[in-house]
């Protein structure tokens, strides 16, 4: 699940991470920026991973920027002159601002946030100069849905041939995602679709709300109201002539495979689902395994892990209670000083002005839980749409996926599914969260492995469905 637990979407703060090394080899580049790049920003408690991706329309140099979790971030101010490259995003505790040396492929310099100056570096993690992609041996249509007064937009993607054909609408994750469902470079969502087109079964993805074309917000909404988009989307997607409604169903990764058996109980329109990393138990326990699985790969002391296990859920119990947070505020501020005062010398240099610094972690990050998707996804038990889940479910866990444990959450699915008669539940040995082959299934690595998914995984899916659903 890409949950930036107490984190805000598109805020840049301090937290450990593993930093992807900038390439030290300048001899091959285009001169331009266009194409992604992937590094970090060196924080006062550590290297924080990014990516930033250019795009160019005649005279119109655009970027979006995936980071801690959240993806396709717009960028503002985005110039490239004289060899000096300057881009700027939006967030809660203040704008972001990187503006940096372009040298061979690597982009190099400062990055300043509130009372924070530090540097940055990149490299480029594809060439512009790459070939074209080799077109597509299927059909591509965009289309458009409506669930209320909110407007989506996606993709649909039909094999060739005569249909009808058996479909699937995918259910991105936490956080705002596009249609592809880009994390860390990796288009998650494009891949998946375009191995299952290729077999047969017509494909729908879509922006979430508030993401490219799509109108409403994510973080006023919670996965209640997204169950009515899959609804919407597999709708749309049933309309279409070339696509069977009778074997249609939900394929839903992350926070997505908490949406589909909601939706799956709701409405008898969904034949099936595919369950990809699905979480099975109320937030907040995901969120204590969550954080401390990621903390404990980061190299966190365990008493830290502990302070944070224990701070968490005082808080969250505050949150439920309807209590003033106003405690909470002032004993996240002391621990985030008592930290600072680990910090080497050069560390704590770049922290201007002490009490701002801290003030702003400390919004950024118990706003965060005040928002009604919060509120929802830490109270909601999974299980209940589970036990209402009647079709065909396959559900897939990653054997070294730190932010939904297989252990911790594959024991409540097939309780809660004992009595439907076709449930497949499989763990794929190594793919972490995003089902890649990973090596310690740390969020940090993400951006660092190759950008494909573990052996075996696509074609479970597609497996699956047609021995079920094929012609």
């Amino acid at each position: 699940m890409v949950l930036r637990m107490l984190v805000a979407a598109g805020c840049v703060l301090s937290s450990p991470a593993l930093a992807q090394e900038p390439d030290p080899s300048p001899e091959v580049s285009g001169g331009g920026v266009e194409g992604r790049w992937a590094g970090s920003v060196v924080l006062p408690t550590g290297e924080l991973p990014f990516s930033v991706t250019f795009e160019r329309a005649g005279d119109v140099l655009s970027a979006t920027m995936d980071i801690q979790g959240a993806t396709g971030l717009l960028l503002a101010a985005v110039s490239h002159e004289d060899g000096r490259v300057h881009f700027e995003l939006e967030a809660p505790i203040g704008v972001a601002v990187w503006d940096g040396a372009l040298t061979g492929d690597v982009i190099e310099g400062e990055f300043t946030q509130g009372v924070v100056t530090t540097s940055f570096s990149v490299s480029r993690a594809d060439l512009p100069e790459a070939e074209a992609e080799e077109p597509v041996p299927y059909r591509e249509e965009e289309v458009s849905f409506e669930n209320g007064d909110v407007r989506l937009e996606g993709t649909l993607t039909l094999p060739e041939g005569t249909g009808p054909f058996p479909g699937v609408v995918l259910i991105t994750g936490s956080g705002p995602q596009d249609r592809d469902e880009v994390v860390a470079g990796f288009a998650v969502f494009r891949l998946l679709a375009d191995h299952l087109t290729r077999r047969g079964i017509a494909v729908l993805r879509y922006d979430d709300r508030g993401v490219g074309g799509s109108t409403g917000s994510v973080s006023s909404s919670t996965s209640a109201d997204f169950a009515g988009d899959a609804l919407a989307g597999l709708a749309r997607l049933s309309e279409h002539p070339d696509v069977d409604p009778a074997r249609a169903g939900l394929v839903g990764h992350s926070e997505g495979a908490i949406v589909a058996p909601l939706a799956a109980s709701r409405s008898d329109a969904v034949r099936f689902a595919v369950l990809l990393a699905g979480s099975t138990v109320p937030g907040t326990e995901i969120l204590y395994e969550q954080s401390a699985a990621i903390q404990r790969a980061s190299g966190v002391p365990d008493d830290r892990i502990e302070w944070n296990t224990d701070f968490q859920r005082r808080l969250f119990a505050a949150l439920d209670a309807g209590e003033d947070l106003e405690a909470y505020r002032e004993e996240l501020g002391a621990a985030i000083r008592e930290g600072i005062e680990t910090l080497s010398e050069a560390q704590r240099a770049a922290i201007s002005d002490v009490d701002a610094y801290v003030q702003n972690q400390i919004n950024a990050q118990i706003d965060r839980v005040e928002t009604p998707w919060f509120r929802f996804f830490l109270s909601y038990d999974p299980t209940e749409g589970l036990r209402g889940t009647r079709v065909p479910v396959l559900a897939l866990f990653g054997g070294l996926d730190l932010q939904v444990l297989a252990d911790q959450n594959r024991p409540p699915l097939e309780e809660a599914l004992a009595g439907n008669p076709d449930v497949t539940v499989e763990v794929l040995p190594g793919a972490n969260h995003l089902f890649q082959a990973a090596t310690t299934g740390s969020p940090a690595e993400y951006a660092l492995l190759e950008k494909r998914f573990v052996d075996g995984f696509p074609e479970t899916i597609s497996d699956w469905i047609l021995a079920r659903f094929g012609s």
